[in-house]
């Protein structure tokens, strides 16, 4: 009980100064209500590459990734990271060229731009909203108390923790805005990158670098036909689900959105990648892999227990609080870019144009975190995380990003098609996913993309009249 009360007062420390240092780094650097919607989610354009970089890898990378991903106990997974770096190649060399053209705050107003429908923009900024709220939170809220618990053997319900990292982390979005989100972000993020890259030397220490005995399926990088990521779908819908989550998803693209400049948001992304490319892979599948060898098949508490089992007791409360911070941050940027969803995109269209954004900010937000935590018991004891959120996803993502992809491709598209598609595709997806699955289902995402693409424009021309005209060839023409 002693050593227990040593670690969670060093956790405690630690993540304190943290926030003591993002207090200090962003202090008289301007406030969300005098700076309006820009400034409180967008850190008034003051982002270097570096906080970019940082924010935009902690705000992938928390404990559902660090937790869902080592429980699946085999080498795969990996790949999930790996063409993130096709994803963030995406963001940077195509998407944040137009947003910061069109000078966007979030990403759904590019599609009121592109289609010069508002309606457009707030049906994508609900379904985002839905999304984190339902989704997103509470799952990081659930993993972040799931990792605390079985670290360290706590006896306390995980509704008490996720309720301590939901008022906590609260009050990074709430008070500090982007500037002090993307802050908490960059140093959060280099304490748990060196601390779960130490987790996966000493993991593999304890096994003395030796994998013999791991079943092959586990350790493999080219998945079978009954595997979770059979190799054949890394040449269709993981594709397409890596533009979605890195080019489209409001929380992602808001950090890169906040530097100065394109090539300073550019250079965030660059270093991003390389980060995504190099130093993830490893964390998010090695010490689940080790935990495999030596306590067997653990699920989503497998991070947890080779954690426990491979750090030093001195180290538990360093680790701890470098968890602690990371779930704190990344839940900061989902719910600041909640917020930003429904201030900007609902709110300001639909109620007042020009409201108190920090006032309005904080009430949205409250109500975000009351929500997320009543849904944590829902994602309680499901057998992967990682899988599910993956499939919930899909419910959404090939039909919101087939509105990107006509927008952005063709001229006189009426908003009406896009969205009709949109719904076209849920109804289509939610089919594949529970009636009929004759593909695995990231080949599915990828089938409901394009043919999701084709009923939108097909809808245009012969249901609104209109001939839809792709840009490529109209540029192609006039050079």
């Amino acid at each position: 009980m002693h050593l227990q009360t040593t670690q969670a007062w060093i956790a405690l420390g630690l993540t304190a100064l943290i926030g003591l240092i993002t207090y200090l780094k962003c202090r008289g650097q301007g406030r969300g209500a005098e700076g309006g919607n820009k400034e409180f989610f967008l850190a008034g354009g003051g982002l270097s590459w570096m906080f970019v970089a940082g924010s935009i890898t902690i705000t992938n990378l928390s404990t559902d990734q660090l937790v869902g991903m080592n429980g699946n106990q085999m080498a795969l997974l990996a790949w999930w990271e790996l063409s993130g770096v096709v994803g963030l190649s995406i963001l940077a060399w195509v998407f944040l060229p137009i947003y910061y053209k069109h000078n966007c705050t979030t990403v759904t107003e590019l599609l009121e731009k592109k289609y010069n429908n508002v309606g457009i923009r707030s049906t994508i900024g609900t379904i985002f909203l839905i999304g984190n709220v339902v989704i997103y939170q509470p799952i990081m809220l659930y993993t972040g108390a799931l990792m605390m618990k079985s670290m360290f053997g706590l006896d306390i319900p995980i509704m008490v923790l996720a309720l301590g990292f939901a008022v906590a982390g609260s009050l990074y979005a709430i008070f500090g805005g982007l500037r002090a989100v993307a802050v908490t972000d960059t140093y959060s993020g280099i304490l748990l990158l060196g601390m779960c890259m130490l987790v996966v030397f000493l993991s593999l220490q304890a096994i003395g670098f030796d994998f013999s005995g791991i079943p092959p399926e586990r350790l493999t990088m080219i998945g079978g036909n009954d595997s979770p990521l059979p190799w054949h779908v890394l040449l269709t819908g993981m594709i397409f689900i890596q533009m979605f989550y890195w080019s489209t998803n409001q929380t992602i693209t808001q950090r890169a959105m906040a530097a100065p400049n394109l090539k300073e948001a550019q250079k965030g992304v660059f270093a991003a990648t390389v980060v995504r490319l190099l130093i993830v892979p490893p964390m998010v599948v090695i010490p689940g892999i080790v935990s495999y060898k030596l306590f067997g098949h653990l699920g989503d508490a497998a991070y947890g227990k080779i954690v426990w089992h491979v750090l030093p007791n001195w180290m538990s409360g360093i680790f701890a609080a470098a968890i602690a911070s990371a779930v704190l941050a990344h839940f900061a940027s989902v719910l600041n870019s909640s917020a930003a969803l429904y201030v900007c995109d609902l709110h300001e269209k639909y109620v007042n144009p020009k409201p108190n954004v920090m006032r309005l900010s904080t009430v949205s937000s409250v109500a975000f975190v009351i929500v997320s935590l009543l849904l944590v018991p829902v994602y309680d004891g499901a057998e992967s995380i990682i899988n599910l959120v993956q499939k919930l996803n899909g419910l959404t993502s090939m039909p919101v990003l087939s509105v990107f992809i006509v927008g952005l491709l063709f001229r006189n598209v009426d908003a009406r098609a896009a969205i009709a598609g949109l719904l076209f595709g849920v109804a289509l997806y939610a089919v594949f996913s529970f009636v009929w699955t004759p593909l695995h289902y990231i080949h599915m995402m990828f089938i409901t993309l394009w043919t999701t693409v084709a009923f939108a424009l097909l809808l245009n021309r012969w249901v609104f009249g209109k001939q839809a005209e792709f840009i490529l060839t109209r540029k192609a023409a006039a050079a």
